[in-house]
Formats: structure tokens, sequence, C-alpha cells
């Protein structure tokens, strides 16, 4: 007695399914079924998954759905590739058709599809169009006697299935929780018809077979449909675009024409050297079909003048001759065969970042060049988190919105929903809590949420092109934003051979394009974006090996500004190859699992003896100081120490960044050692170089990535150290950056720039510098509105600066709110002075309550009241409220005269108290908490005073003591000792106190 599943939901059904493609799988095999069909709700969105899953148990998988709209269902099967297509076509229209009707739909694309329902509606005109491959479908607890007596009125045979959703007891209420979190309704609401029952559970063919004594064909029916369906799937084949129609040889051709012309832009004339590797890489290409792809993204790349390929593509010579990534291949050693080989079964992606507000413009013309038949944007399926899983089931368990917020607030970032429990019992947060029952068993659910998809949204950039028709390959729904949307996140398109382009918006190119054009607008000085070399200039250099590189792309956190530090020291700046080279490094080993080497690294640079564990190494890791700090690393350590294959090499990289989560890291250890063995290396060798490469768990960046980056840094440090005004208006007005407003603002003073306020003639939407001066923008007057700036800004443009209040409100109709907010927030007072504040809010109200075409300032204006003016206290309270921060001065200045009182060790000097227990104030900056080596956690906090900023360590016992006082709001008295390393201080904290 055997049957085929034919109606099983996954944790792909978005808020239905329980179990993961994986769990499913392995049931069935453990029930001894032959085949397994996966049937998510309305969607294929784990089929390359589930494919990779049926085949590790030895199962044959079928590719299928329910498709459900209103009352109208069916489960929809594919029989073979036209079907596959007709059903992707008929989920897209499900989706994205309002007028969509599954009957009618049916009858237009059935072909190849095998079809089980209940549904009279459904079923009917189907059956009148043709009777094939049409099926009744019966599950035990869903009406089976009427879909019986359907099935006999219809004359179409009957199938069994069990609409299995749960594989355990425990699974049934994980689904309820999830159903009446999609209905956002309390769990005791829950209607019954909206959630499966009990019984809809993967069951056995002895199991199921006890439901149909009466009708044992519809167990024999599912083998007939099972063998009918396709069975050996295979989405390995890579589908290229097609560009401008070409074919492949003309496209080759093309591109062949195109990487030797940028050869000549690039280096002024051929050099052996650069035919080589060219003719290289082009033969890799055109074996690969690679050809239409890189035009695709050349001419998508030519959209902006300011762009950063990265990723493994800037291995890419003929990516750089292109255009398309910026960092020189040949000078900087970078390994093409991390972005393709001959091995590589995979599509490889191109990763082109974009200023951040032309980002959208850029996947417009895609759009319009490819079409949305041809083009669609890639997902990300948005599961349960953490927190946010905590939350939603706290909700339909009725838990009160405050203590919700309570409990989930003193989470850490790193806390998963299925620690959750285990890390409130130890976190200091909870320290003496108990938490109730109920709330235990929250934490218990919530954990079960964790991989369950809940909905799509738009990957951050990636875009899918394909010679014809996406919705043969995928069903396309439309993401918020109005845009095609496939149903798979990246790894899932790159498994089913859909190779993606990435188009991403970056903060720092909108950064360097504004700070450039106000450069050129207050100087007429023009940089020439691609033939820009900022290292050529030895005050950025300086900048770069002192830390300062607060505001500059990715090189400006805490623990960056720290490890440059270290890295370079007082007084030594190398020249700018040297530079560019160890900034490649710094932005590749700043990744968490490497801070055990990351001090090693540090005194070999600076002059620590040291040689590379095994001779075998010597050529691979020699640029790096003897360590693996990029990630094509991993694949060439192997490759020089195991005899791995450069294939080979490529799965175990993945494999560490957790890329193939399937691959077991346990066989390729195995391979590493047995093949280090052969070659002589001893045990001891093998396990340190195995612990550097396991460093790379998580994330982690190949050095092509890096030194794309690293040159984006350099041209914001360029900026920064040459003309600093400019650069950080720029900084603060794109809205980026690691810090916050008020942090870039401080920096600015300690930059010598004069911080000023917005002003009604002076400043603009976004902050401005120039000469020395950082002015604030209307934009950072919270509730203004952008109607309000965009008339004023207007009006002065056309009829000169304003005159006075009066002046502006006879040329400008504004609304009273948005006129009250610019002057509590200072903009009127270099034309009427601080202290006619409260004068000119008695004008606006007089103004705004005159007759219809009189003016308040005829020949006998109304008498108004003469207020005094606001005291300081009450000038900074109208700051803080418009602006959310302070302009006029430091928020610690506020409190001088207290600081002085307990005669602190200010930032600036704090480097000369090493080893000693000092006092500090500070402003909290940032901060990050962490887990040390047990798991405990602990926190690095960035503060500053007036002087500079500083970095504290709370350790897990001062963590423990002080994390509930970690608030952001407030001035600190910090007690600690001063801890040195490389000539860096940082303060290890063991008191916090408060300012009174």
């Amino acid at each position: 007695m055997s049957y085929a599943p034919l109606h099983v939901h996954s944790a792909f059904s978005p808020q239905w399914g329980v179990r993961s493609v994986e769990d499913l799988c392995a049931a069935a095999r453990a029930l001894g079924l032959k085949h397994l069909a996966l049937t998510d709700r309305n969607g294929l969105y784990g089929v390359p998954h589930f494919l990779a899953a049926a085949r590790a148990q030895g199962l044959i998988p079928l590719i299928g759905a329910e498709a459900k709209k209103g009352a109208q269902r069916a489960v929809l099967l594919a029989q073979n590739a036209e079907g596959y297509a007709n059903l992707c076509r008929l989920l897209s229209d499900l989706h994205c058709r309002e007028d969509f009707d599954l009957a009618q739909s049916l009858r237009a694309v059935r072909r190849g599809l095998t079809i089980l329902s209940d549904d009279a509606a459904v079923l009917a005109p189907l059956r009148r169009q043709d009777r094939a491959d049409l099926y009744v479908e019966l599950s035990p607890g869903h009406q089976m006697h009427r879909a019986l007596a359907l099935s006999r009125e219809l004359g179409l045979p009957p199938a069994a299935t069990s609409r299995a959703v749960l594989l355990e007891d425990e699974d049934y209420e994980v689904h309820r929780v999830l159903r009446a979190i999609a209905l956002n309704t309390k769990l005791g609401r829950l209607p019954p018809g909206e959630s499966a029952g009990e019984g809809d559970r993967l069951l056995s063919a002895r199991a199921l077979a006890d439901f149909f004594p009466h009708c044992p064909q519809a167990l024999d029916n599912t083998l007939r449909i099972a063998a009918s369906c396709r069975g050996d799937w295979d989405f390995s084949a890579t589908i290229f675009p097609a560009f401008r129609g070409l074919a492949d040889g003309e496209a080759f051709a093309q591109l062949e024409a195109r990487a030797r012309k940028g050869a000549l832009w690039r280096y002024g004339q051929m050099s052996a050297r650069i035919e080589e590797r060219l003719q290289c890489e082009l033969g890799l290409i055109r074996d690969k079909g690679f050809a239409h792809y890189f035009l695709v993204v050349e001419e998508i790349a030519k959209q902006s003048p300011r762009t950063c390929g990265r990723g493994s593509a800037a291995a890419s010579l003929v990516a750089y001759c292109l255009g398309i990534t910026h960092v020189d291949p040949i000078a900087y050693n970078l390994f093409f065969e991390r972005f393709l080989n001959e091995g590589r079964l995979d599509p490889p992606d191109i990763d082109i970042d974009f200023p951040w507000d032309e980002r959208d413009a850029v996947l417009d013309f895609a759009f319009q060049r490819h079409g949305a038949r041809r083009a669609a944007m890639v997902a990300n399926q948005v599961g349960f988190k953490g927190r946010s899983s905590l939350r939603e089931v706290a909700k339909v368990f009725g838990f009160p919105e405050g203590e919700i917020k309570d409990v989930t607030a003193r989470l850490s970032h790193y806390c998963t929903a299925g620690r959750a429990a285990a890390a409130i019992d130890r976190d200091p947060q909870f320290q003496g809590e108990t938490l109730s029952e109920d709330w235990r068993r929250v934490l218990t659910l919530a954990g079960r949420l964790d991989g369950q998809l809940r909905h799509l949204s738009l990957h951050c950039g990636g875009l899918v092109v394909v010679p014809d028709e996406i919705r043969r390959y995928v069903p396309v729904e439309v993401s918020a934003k109005g845009l095609p949307l496939i149903q798979w996140e990246k790894d899932q398109a790159e498994a089913a051979g859909l190779v993606k382009i990435d188009i991403l918006g970056n903060r720092s190119l909108a950064v360097i394009r504004d700070a450039l054009a106000a450069v050129k607008e207050h100087t007429g000085r023009e940089i020439d974006y691609a033939a820009w070399r900022p290292l050529d200039d030895a005050r950025t250099r300086e900048l770069l090996c002192a830390g300062e590189t607060m505001g500059c792309f990715y090189i400006e956190s805490p623990a960056t500004r720290q490890l440059l530090k270290r890295m370079f020291g007082e007084g030594r700046t190398p020249d700018a190859d040297d530079l560019f080279e160890h900034l490649v490094m710094a932005s590749s080993i700043i990744r968490p699992a490497a801070n055990v080497f990351i001090r090693e690294f540090v005194a070999r640079l600076r002059g620590k003896p040291w040689s590379c564990a095994h001779p075998l190494l010597d050529e691979v890791l020699r640029e790096t100081y003897g360590l693996a700090v990029y990630q094509e690393q991993i694949t060439q350590v192997a490759m020089a120490l195991a005899d791995f294959t450069a294939f080979e090499g490529d799965q175990l990289r993945k494999i560490i960044s957790k890329k193939h989560k399937a691959q077991t890291l346990r066989d390729y250890h195995a391979k590493f050692l047995d093949g280090g063995r052969r070659k002589g290396v001893g045990e001891e060798i093998l396990n340190q170089i195995w612990a550097q490469i396991l460093s790379f768990s998580g994330y982690s960046f190949c050095k092509p990535h890096s030194a794309s980056y690293a040159l984006v840094s350099c041209k914001s440090a360029w900026l920064k150290a040459n003309y600093p005004a400019e650069f950080m208006a720029a900084v603060i007005s794109n809205q980026g950056g690691f810090y916050s407003p008020l942090a870039y603002l401080s920096e600015a003073r300690r930059l010598g720039l004069a911080v000023l306020p917005p002003d009604i003639n002076a400043a603009d939407l976004a902050y401005s510098g120039r000469a020395g001066g950082l002015r604030v923008g209307f934009m950072q007057i919270q509730g203004l509105s952008r109607a309000a700036v965009a008339a004023l800004l207007d009006e002065r443009r056309r009829g000169g600066l304003y005159r006075g209040f009066d002046d502006f409100l006879r040329r400008v109709r504004l609304d009273v709110a948005d006129v009250r907010l610019l002057i509590k927030a200072g903009c009127f007072d270099a034309l009427e002075g601080k202290q006619r504040r409260p004068a000119l809010l008695w004008a606006l109200l007089a103004h705004r309550h005159a007759a219809p075409g009189a003016s308040l300032f005829d020949e006998a204006p109304p008498q108004l009241p003469t207020p005094p003016p606001y005291d300081d206290r009450q000038v900074i309270t109208q700051e803080l409220e418009t602006l959310g921060l302070l302009v006029s001065c430091h928020p610690l200045a506020l409190h001088r005269h207290a600081i002085a009182r307990l005669k602190p060790v200010s930032a600036a000097r704090m480097g000369a108290w090493t080893n000693r227990y000092i006092t500090m104030i500070g402003w909290w900056v940032t901060g990050k908490t962490v887990q040390d080596k047990d798991g405990r956690p602990m926190e690095f906090v960035s503060f500053e005073d007036t002087t500079g900023l500083f970095d504290a360590t709370f350790f897990p016992q001062a963590y423990a003591r002080f994390c509930r006082k970690l608030s952001r709001l407030r001035p600190y008295v910090l007690k600690g000792k001063v801890e040195e390393e490389f000539g860096v201080a940082t303060l290890t904290v063991e008191w916090v106190g408060f300012l009174e």
C-alpha cells in the first residue's frame, strides 16, 4: 500500500505552513514515501530549496502550488516544463491582476497542469473544456462526502490528500498563532474556518487509507498523478539576458571591441601583461556565455558618472575596462578566479553602487530598456526574527502593548527568538525578574517562528533580466513600490540559474557628488572623478593614518578608526600605493569572527618578526603578513596546502560564508586535513590554518570588494581633509553614515568649523558648508513641511533676500504652523534679533486674523503686546523642540559648572593617563552590544566631550551592573582605567554615574 502526498504546505506558505522543507522531506522518507509534492499557497517560494532537500532524502520531488483567491481554490501540479511555465504565469496573474478569476485563468493556461479541487465553481467550467488531468480532491476533515458526491456528479476521478500542514501535535498551536498574526486578531478570537484542521498532517499510506475504505481508488490515483508529473527537475542551466537582440557571437565581438577600447582609455597603451590578462578573461567569458551579461551591466553602469562596481567582479579587467569597476585589478593583484573560473557552476553577479537618490532612476532605465516582461526585482523573504517574533506572539496572546515593549526593548539586538528564553535568564537587563508562565509560553512559540515566511519585500538592489519572459521561470508579484518582484530571494534565484545584477543605493556616493558640486560652485575647481587619485594628497594620507575618518565611507566606525590608529601610529605615513593596500586589508579584516587575529596582524604590520605557517603559503599570504585576510584566500590556501581544485576551494568559501547551508563543513574539513597530510603538512599547522579559515564565517569580503570600497573611502577622506565644510554638510544632508547629526556637528566643531543655525536668508533645504562655516538646513526643522521650504526658497530666488519679518509675510503665504516653527528655530534671529521671537509670534497671529486683502502693515496697524524676550533656557528648549538637537553649543556646555567641580580628564588628554584610574565626562555617541567568548553580554561605547571622542569598554561585570543606566539622553560620569594598545587609549569602565 502506498500513495503520493500531493497537497503539502511548508513554512514557505506565508503565515500558513509550519515546517521547513527539510523537515517535511525527512518525515516523508521516514514514512516510507517515494514522492513528495510541495504545494505552498499561491507561490513557489521555496521550490529550489525543496528540490535540494528532496534529493538529499532520495525522494522524487513534484512541483505545485495551492492557488487560492477568495472562495476559489485548487491544487496545481506541473507535469512538465510547459506546465511549470503555465503555473508560474497563473500565480503571477493571481498576484498582479485585481480581476483574477481562478477558473477562467486555468482555462487559458492549463496545458501541462494536473488540477485537484473540491470547488465546483472551478471544476465545472474546466470539465466542460476538457476532462483530462482534472481530479476531485478528497481530504479527511474537509467534507469528504460532498467532495465524493461532486466527483460522481461531474464524472471526475477522486484523489486523496491530507492537506498536510502539520507533522506533530505541537505544530497546531504554531499554525494557529501564525493565522492570528496574519488576521491581526487575538488567538481566542480566531475564526474556525481561517485555520487548518488538527488532522491536516503528513500521513503514512496506512493512516490515510483508513479514511478511504469506501474509495480506495482515491489513493491509487495519487500514484497515477505522481507518475504523470516530472520528478527530475533541473534548474542548473544559467539563464542569461539578451543584449539588444544580438546573437551570442555578435555580443561577444561587441564586448571584445569595447573592452579593448576601454583598455586604451584606462592604460594609454596595451602591454603584454594587459593583453594576456584580457585574452584570458574574454576567453572564459565567451565560453561561459557571459558576453550579453557584461554588455547589459555596462549599459546600466553608464547611467551615472559616479558608481562603485564592487564584489568579486572588481577583480575583472574586462569590467575595469568597461568602466563597471574602478580599481585596477592588475596593479593590485586581484584574483579573477574568485569571480569566474572554469569549474564554477552557479552564476556570479555584478554589484554596482549608485548614489542613493539616483538608484530609482537607474532602475526606471533598466525596466524601460528591458520591460517588465523580461525584468523583475529579486525578493527578500521576510520572516519572523528576534524581538519582532516575540512582539507579534505576545500581541495575539493579548498582552498589553506597554508590557510587550518593556520586555522586547531590553533584549539585545543579537538575540534571536529561538534563544530569547535562555537570553532573558542570563541577561543583566532582566536581573532579579522571573517571567510568568504565559511569557514563557510566548517565548517558546516565538522561537518556533524562526524561519517562517511572512511576506516578500524588495531586495536592496537585485535585478534579474531574462531573454524572453520572466514569468516562465518564476512567479512574479508586485512590490509596494510598484516594481515586479520574483518570489525567490537571491540564493534561490542563483540556484535556479537566474543571473542577478545588484543595483544598490550608496549614500556616500551622493555625499561625494554633492561635496564636489559645492567645491566647484565655491572655488571653481572641478575634479575628474574617473582620474581622481586622492592618495596623492599628503593631507588625505595623514588624516587616514590618524584614524580621523568620522564621516568617511566604510572606515568611520569606532572599531575601524581604532584599527587605523593602531596600524599606522603617530608619525607613520606610507606612500599612496602602500597606504591603499593597507586600507584594503583593514576593510577586510574588520569582521566579527576575526578579532583574535587583528592584534597579531597589527603587531606584524608594525614590525613584529613573522613567517608564514608553512612555506606552501608564502605566495598566497605574503602580502597580508602571513594571515588570511581576504575571502578568496580561503580558496587559495586550500589549493596550495591541500590540493583543492579552484572549484572545490570556491565551494569551501561558500560553505564558510553560509551561502551553501546544505553542504557539510565536516566533509571539507576532512578533505583539507587529508590533502594537507599528503603534502607533508603537520597536524598543528593544518589546525592553525583551519582556524583562520573559520574566522571568515558569517560575513567577510574578498579583496576586489574591499579595494572598491577603499577607493570610495579615500575619496571621502580627500574631501574631508581639503574641503571639510562642504564635506560635512554633504554627510549630514544625505542622512547616512554611522552617527547621528549631533555627532557630526561635534566633529565639524573639532575641524574648526563654526556651526551656524538655520537662517531665512542664508539656509537651504540641505545643510551647506563654506569658508569655515557649516549652516544647518531647513531639513533639520522637525515638522516643517517641504512645501513651505520650497515656497520660501522659490520666492527668495525670485525676489531677493527677505528684508524683515514683515517683508517675509507679505511675500510668502505659508501655514501658520510652518511660520511658527521657523520663528522658534531662530530663522529670523539674524534679521529681527533673538529677543523679538515672542513679538514675532504675536505679529504672526495678528497677520493670520487680518481681514482678507488687508495688510498688517497698513498705516494704522493694530496695537500688539510687547512681550519680554525668552530667557536662555526657553531658547534652548525651543532649539531642542524644533531641531531635535543643540546647534548653538555642545550639550555638555550646559553643564560646564558641574563638570568643572569634578575636574575630569578630557578626551584630548586621555592618552597621557595610561594605566591610571581617572574620571571622565561623556555624551553618548554610539554603542555596540556583543557577547564575550562565554556568551555574556558586554558593550563598546563611544562617548565625546567638548575636546574629542573617546572609546569605552563595559566588560561583562560592569555591563551587568550598569546596563540599565546606559541611556543616551544625558551626560555620563565615567570612572575607570585607561588601557593602551599600539598607542590607542580606551577607558575600561568600572563605575557609571550622571551629572546632577
